[in-house]
């Protein structure tokens, strides 16, 4: 099965490893690697232990990072559900990765 890939050539597996890493980075989450961020898991509010401060650093991080904004809780409800979602969202919307 081929990945999906954006028409800057960067696939969503490659977005989803990208920010697992900044989450780590950004959030200075204690004693959790990229390798523990799941997938599909929730984001927000779960194992994680990701807070509204720290969802706020993200959204920070979104709109510096990828030209992408999040301008209210519901949105930011649907986009922190899951990495996948989020990524989701960034190839859907940002200039960088949308066609």
């Amino acid at each position: 099965m081929a990945a999906c890939t954006t028409p800057s050539g960067i696939s969503m597996e490659d977005l989803i490893e990208a920010l697992k890493l900044k989450i780590v980075e950004i959030l200075n989450l204690p004693d959790v690697t990229p390798d523990d961020i799941p997938v599909d898991g929730q984001l927000v509010g779960g194992e994680l232990g990701i807070d509204s401060i720290d969802t706020l650093e993200l959204v920070i991080m979104l709109n510096k990072d990828y030209g992408v904004v999040i301008d209210n809780k519901e949105l930011g409800f649907k986009v922190f559900a899951s990495l996948r979602s989020l990524a989701s969202y960034i190839m859907e919307k940002s200039p960088r990765y949308a066609g």
